[in-house]
Protein backbone atom coordinates (compact mmCIF):
# COMPACT_ATOMS: atom_id res chain seq x y z
CA UNK A 1 0.00 0.00 0.00
CA UNK A 2 1.63 3.22 -1.42
CA UNK A 3 1.60 6.30 1.12
CA UNK A 4 -0.43 9.08 -0.45
CA UNK A 5 1.22 12.08 -1.79
CA UNK A 6 -0.26 14.46 0.79
CA UNK A 7 1.44 12.62 3.32
CA UNK A 8 5.03 12.20 2.37
CA UNK A 9 6.03 15.89 3.39
CA UNK A 10 4.13 15.19 6.75
CA UNK A 11 6.21 11.96 7.11
CA UNK A 12 9.08 13.44 6.83
CA UNK A 13 8.70 16.05 8.95
CA UNK A 14 7.20 13.93 11.90
CA UNK A 15 10.81 11.69 11.48
CA UNK A 16 12.32 15.15 11.93
CA UNK A 17 10.90 16.06 14.57
CA UNK A 18 11.11 12.09 16.22
CA UNK A 19 14.27 12.07 15.25
CA UNK A 20 15.39 15.77 17.01
CA UNK A 21 13.05 15.15 20.30
CA UNK A 22 14.64 11.55 21.48
CA UNK A 23 18.02 12.23 20.20
CA UNK A 24 17.99 14.44 23.52
CA UNK A 25 18.17 12.83 27.00
CA UNK A 26 15.49 14.15 29.24
CA UNK A 27 17.02 15.45 32.10
CA UNK A 28 14.80 13.51 34.47
CA UNK A 29 16.97 15.22 37.55
CA UNK A 30 14.49 17.74 36.89
CA UNK A 31 11.54 15.91 38.37
CA UNK A 32 12.65 12.53 40.28
CA UNK A 33 15.75 12.42 43.06
CA UNK A 34 15.81 13.26 46.88
CA UNK A 35 14.91 16.75 46.50
CA UNK A 36 11.38 15.91 45.96
CA UNK A 37 11.27 13.61 48.75
CA UNK A 38 10.15 15.96 51.76
CA UNK A 39 12.57 16.48 54.52
CA UNK A 40 12.38 16.10 58.58
CA UNK A 41 9.86 18.91 59.70
CA UNK A 42 11.45 21.49 62.14
CA UNK A 43 8.72 20.44 64.82
CA UNK A 44 10.06 16.29 64.16
CA UNK A 45 13.47 18.09 64.37
CA UNK A 46 12.27 19.11 67.79
CA UNK A 47 10.29 16.08 68.54
CA UNK A 48 13.80 13.88 68.47
CA UNK A 49 15.95 16.87 70.23
CA UNK A 50 13.21 16.88 72.88
CA UNK A 51 13.07 13.39 72.87
CA UNK A 52 16.84 12.58 72.99
CA UNK A 53 17.48 15.75 75.70
CA UNK A 54 14.91 14.24 78.29
CA UNK A 55 16.48 10.94 78.44
CA UNK A 56 17.41 10.23 82.23
CA UNK A 57 15.74 14.07 83.19
CA UNK A 58 13.54 12.30 85.70
CA UNK A 59 17.00 10.89 87.04
CA UNK A 60 17.22 13.72 90.14
CA UNK A 61 13.74 13.05 90.94
CA UNK A 62 14.77 9.59 90.93
CA UNK A 63 17.70 10.07 93.31
CA UNK A 64 15.69 12.33 95.23
CA UNK A 65 13.36 9.69 95.90
CA UNK A 66 15.73 7.16 96.89
CA UNK A 67 17.55 9.37 99.55
CA UNK A 68 14.19 10.24 100.70
CA UNK A 69 13.66 6.70 101.29
CA UNK A 70 16.89 6.21 102.94
CA UNK A 71 16.41 8.85 105.36
CA UNK A 72 12.81 7.15 105.60
CA UNK A 73 14.06 4.33 106.63
CA UNK A 74 16.97 6.13 109.28
CA UNK A 75 14.12 7.43 110.71
CA UNK A 76 13.31 3.98 111.87
CA UNK A 77 13.81 1.22 114.46
CA UNK A 78 14.43 1.41 118.17
CA UNK A 79 17.12 3.85 117.90
CA UNK A 80 15.99 6.23 115.41
CA UNK A 81 14.81 8.81 118.21
CA UNK A 82 18.52 9.63 119.48
CA UNK A 83 19.33 11.61 116.16
CA UNK A 84 16.45 13.99 117.33
CA UNK A 85 17.27 14.07 121.10
CA UNK A 86 17.65 18.57 122.11
CA UNK A 87 21.72 18.60 122.46
CA UNK A 88 20.39 20.84 125.38
CA UNK A 89 18.66 17.96 126.90
CA UNK A 90 21.42 16.79 129.33
CA UNK A 91 22.06 20.93 130.31
CA UNK A 92 17.94 21.26 131.35
CA UNK A 93 18.23 17.67 133.44
CA UNK A 94 21.49 19.04 135.04
CA UNK A 95 19.88 22.81 135.71
CA UNK A 96 16.73 21.27 137.21
CA UNK A 97 18.24 18.25 139.54
CA UNK A 98 20.74 21.04 140.58
CA UNK A 99 17.62 23.35 141.64
CA UNK A 100 16.39 20.38 142.92
CA UNK A 101 19.39 19.27 145.00
CA UNK A 102 19.26 22.95 146.14
CA UNK A 103 16.19 22.95 147.93
CA UNK A 104 16.56 19.61 149.35
CA UNK A 105 19.61 21.90 151.08
CA UNK A 106 17.64 24.09 152.22
CA UNK A 107 15.28 21.32 153.87
CA UNK A 108 17.47 19.63 155.22
CA UNK A 109 18.67 23.22 157.09
CA UNK A 110 15.47 23.83 158.19
CA UNK A 111 15.25 20.49 160.02
CA UNK A 112 18.47 21.09 162.02
CA UNK A 113 17.17 24.82 162.39
CA UNK A 114 13.93 23.15 163.95
CA UNK A 115 15.90 20.80 166.32
CA UNK A 116 18.07 23.49 167.52
CA UNK A 117 14.93 25.75 168.74
CA UNK A 118 13.24 22.53 170.17
CA UNK A 119 16.61 21.31 172.01
CA UNK A 120 17.01 18.06 169.94
CA UNK A 121 19.81 19.11 167.80
CA UNK A 122 21.82 15.93 167.30
CA UNK A 123 19.21 13.84 168.57
CA UNK A 124 17.74 10.52 167.31
CA UNK A 125 14.65 12.32 166.79
CA UNK A 126 16.05 15.14 164.08
CA UNK A 127 18.11 11.69 162.52
CA UNK A 128 15.03 9.60 161.88
CA UNK A 129 13.45 12.91 159.97
CA UNK A 130 16.65 13.41 158.20
CA UNK A 131 16.89 9.85 156.92
CA UNK A 132 13.26 10.13 156.11
CA UNK A 133 13.50 13.61 153.95
CA UNK A 134 16.59 12.03 152.45
CA UNK A 135 14.80 9.24 151.37
CA UNK A 136 11.84 11.34 150.23
CA UNK A 137 14.24 13.60 148.27
CA UNK A 138 15.58 10.70 146.62
CA UNK A 139 12.67 9.23 144.87
CA UNK A 140 11.21 12.53 144.38
CA UNK A 141 14.79 13.61 142.61
CA UNK A 142 14.58 9.75 140.58
CA UNK A 143 11.11 10.80 139.48
CA UNK A 144 11.92 14.05 138.47
CA UNK A 145 14.75 12.88 136.40
CA UNK A 146 12.62 10.10 134.96
CA UNK A 147 10.48 12.39 134.16
CA UNK A 148 12.15 14.79 132.62
CA UNK A 149 13.83 11.94 130.26
CA UNK A 150 10.80 10.91 129.19
CA UNK A 151 9.80 14.36 128.28
CA UNK A 152 12.70 14.38 126.06
CA UNK A 153 12.47 10.71 124.47
CA UNK A 154 8.78 11.69 123.86
CA UNK A 155 9.94 14.77 122.21
CA UNK A 156 12.45 12.75 120.51
CA UNK A 157 10.69 10.11 119.31
CA UNK A 158 7.37 12.48 117.93
CA UNK A 159 10.17 14.21 115.77
CA UNK A 160 11.55 10.65 114.31
CA UNK A 161 7.73 9.46 113.58
CA UNK A 162 6.84 13.17 111.76
CA UNK A 163 10.14 12.76 109.94
CA UNK A 164 9.33 9.48 109.00
CA UNK A 165 6.46 10.48 107.39
CA UNK A 166 7.83 13.87 105.82
CA UNK A 167 10.26 12.14 103.98
CA UNK A 168 7.81 9.27 102.40
CA UNK A 169 5.89 12.01 101.32
CA UNK A 170 8.77 13.74 99.90
CA UNK A 171 10.03 10.28 97.83
CA UNK A 172 6.02 10.02 97.13
CA UNK A 173 6.41 14.06 95.60
CA UNK A 174 10.04 13.01 93.68
CA UNK A 175 8.37 10.20 92.20
CA UNK A 176 4.95 11.77 91.09
CA UNK A 177 7.19 14.37 89.59
CA UNK A 178 9.48 11.99 87.56
CA UNK A 179 6.12 10.38 85.98
CA UNK A 180 4.88 14.14 85.44
CA UNK A 181 8.16 14.93 83.87
CA UNK A 182 8.33 11.99 81.93
CA UNK A 183 4.19 11.96 80.97
CA UNK A 184 4.20 15.25 79.89
CA UNK A 185 7.01 15.30 77.89
CA UNK A 186 5.98 11.97 76.19
CA UNK A 187 2.90 14.36 75.25
CA UNK A 188 4.97 17.28 73.89
CA UNK A 189 6.91 15.02 72.10
CA UNK A 190 4.06 12.90 70.75
CA UNK A 191 2.09 16.60 69.92
CA UNK A 192 5.09 17.94 67.77
CA UNK A 193 5.45 14.62 66.22
CA UNK A 194 2.00 14.69 65.29
CA UNK A 195 2.31 18.37 63.75
CA UNK A 196 5.48 17.72 61.93
CA UNK A 197 4.49 14.70 60.38
CA UNK A 198 1.31 16.67 59.15
CA UNK A 199 3.13 19.69 57.81
CA UNK A 200 5.72 17.07 56.65
CA UNK A 201 3.13 15.14 54.38
CA UNK A 202 1.87 18.60 53.03
CA UNK A 203 5.30 19.79 52.27
CA UNK A 204 5.44 16.27 50.49
CA UNK A 205 2.14 16.85 48.72
CA UNK A 206 3.62 20.23 47.26
CA UNK A 207 6.69 18.63 46.74
CA UNK A 208 5.26 15.43 44.51
CA UNK A 209 3.07 18.52 42.52
CA UNK A 210 6.18 20.06 41.56
CA UNK A 211 7.69 16.55 40.38
CA UNK A 212 4.50 16.03 38.69
CA UNK A 213 4.55 19.34 36.54
CA UNK A 214 8.31 19.12 36.30
CA UNK A 215 6.99 15.66 34.11
CA UNK A 216 4.82 16.87 32.72
CA UNK A 217 6.62 19.73 31.38
CA UNK A 218 9.72 17.11 30.61
CA UNK A 219 7.16 14.72 28.51
CA UNK A 220 5.13 17.56 26.92
CA UNK A 221 7.09 17.90 23.65
CA UNK A 222 7.21 13.96 23.19
CA UNK A 223 3.41 13.67 23.95
CA UNK A 224 2.63 16.30 21.24
CA UNK A 225 4.51 14.34 19.07
CA UNK A 226 2.73 11.04 19.70
CA UNK A 227 -0.15 12.56 19.20
CA UNK A 228 0.81 13.92 15.90
CA UNK A 229 2.17 10.30 14.83
CA UNK A 230 -1.24 9.08 15.61
CA UNK A 231 -2.77 11.50 13.51
CA UNK A 232 -0.99 10.52 10.63
CA UNK A 233 -0.91 7.14 11.33
CA UNK A 234 -5.01 7.01 10.76
CA UNK A 235 -4.51 8.97 7.83
CA UNK A 236 -2.36 6.47 6.31
CA UNK A 237 -4.75 3.98 7.44
CA UNK A 238 -2.67 2.33 9.97
CA UNK A 239 -5.35 2.86 12.41
CA UNK A 240 -2.37 4.22 15.32
CA UNK A 241 -4.12 5.36 18.78
CA UNK A 242 -2.12 7.98 20.70
CA UNK A 243 -2.65 7.79 24.72
CA UNK A 244 -4.89 9.81 26.26
CA UNK A 245 -3.65 13.73 27.46
CA UNK A 246 -2.59 13.28 31.09
CA UNK A 247 -3.84 10.47 31.56
CA UNK A 248 -1.41 7.69 29.97
CA UNK A 249 -0.23 4.86 31.44
CA UNK A 250 2.94 4.22 29.47
CA UNK A 251 5.00 6.61 29.22
CA UNK A 252 4.97 9.53 26.79
CA UNK A 253 8.39 8.33 25.36
CA UNK A 254 8.16 4.83 25.33
CA UNK A 255 4.75 5.70 23.18
CA UNK A 256 6.29 8.18 21.23
CA UNK A 257 8.69 5.19 19.92
CA UNK A 258 6.19 2.98 19.64
CA UNK A 259 4.30 4.63 17.10
CA UNK A 260 7.36 5.54 15.69
CA UNK A 261 7.76 2.16 14.79
CA UNK A 262 4.27 1.65 13.75
CA UNK A 263 4.71 4.48 11.50
CA UNK A 264 8.64 3.06 10.34
CA UNK A 265 6.16 0.69 7.47
CA UNK A 266 4.97 4.17 6.04
CA UNK A 267 8.64 5.72 5.29
CA UNK A 268 9.30 1.53 4.60
CA UNK A 269 6.95 2.03 1.59
CA UNK A 270 7.68 5.53 0.78
CA UNK A 271 10.99 4.75 0.34
CA UNK A 272 10.67 1.69 -1.49
CA UNK A 273 8.33 2.69 -4.16
CA UNK A 274 10.84 5.17 -4.97
CA UNK A 275 13.84 2.51 -5.08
Amino acid sequence: MALPDYLQDTSKDFAKQLTAATSVPINTSTFTGRQFVAGEDPMQTQAVNLATSGIGSYQPFLTAAQGAIGQQTASAGPQAFQQFMSPYQQQVIDTTLADFDRQAAMGRQGIRDQAFTAGAFGGGREGVQMAEYDSNNLRNRASLLAQLQQQGFTQANTLAQQNFQNQGNLASQQMGLSNFLRGSMGQDISALGNLGAFRQGLTQSQLTADANAARTGAYEPLQRLDQYGAGLGRLAGFGSTAAPLGGATTDPLTAGISNAVGLAGIFGKLYGNRS
